[in-house]
């Protein structure tokens, strides 16, 4: 059994702190074991990760491509088929529903598309549409009271 009260760090688990620049019998006085001169032995010598050594960097030696627009609308599209097959007769379309639906993940604006055949009445809210959703969606008779058309 072990006595918890007298444990003590296996010989050679602990180190004593390296003290640098504390004179001349601690070892590693005068110079601090940096050497005598260069960048390095200097405060603030440090150089950075990217650094290549004057050569002209990587970062500068490649071609500039592109830009982000960080005004782009992203849209969460869903086609008209995909309405037709998860939406009954009479129901609202709107982001909520889609999302409840499993049709969009919510992450922004919704706009429906074209691609199908929508033969049921539903009633489209706080969605933008296609051209060719617009038409396809006004022959059964669905109520479109979106926010815009693109």
């Amino acid at each position: 059994m072990y006595d918890l009260s007298n444990l003590s760090p296996v010989k050679g688990a602990v180190k004593k702190k390296k003290r640098v620049a504390r004179g001349p019998g601690s070892g590693l006085g005068k110079t601090a074991g940096r050497g005598e001169k260069g960048q390095k032995s200097r405060s603030g010598g440090a150089k950075p990760r990217f650094f290549e050594g004057g050569q002209m960097p990587l970062y500068r030696r490649l071609p500039k491509r592109g830009f982000k627009n960080i005004w782009k609308v992203q849209y969460e599209i869903v086609n008209l088929r995909d309405i037709e097959e998860r939406f009954s007769d009479g129901e609202v379309v709107n982001p909520k529903t889609l999302k409840e639906k499993n049709l969009v993940k919510g992450k922004g604006p919704v706009k429906i598309l074209g691609d199908g055949n929508l033969t049921k009445k539903v009633t489209f809210e706080g969605v933008v549409f296609s051209k060719k959703a617009q038409e396809k969606i006004g022959n059964p008779g669905g109520n479109t009271d979106a926010e815009k058309s693109e």
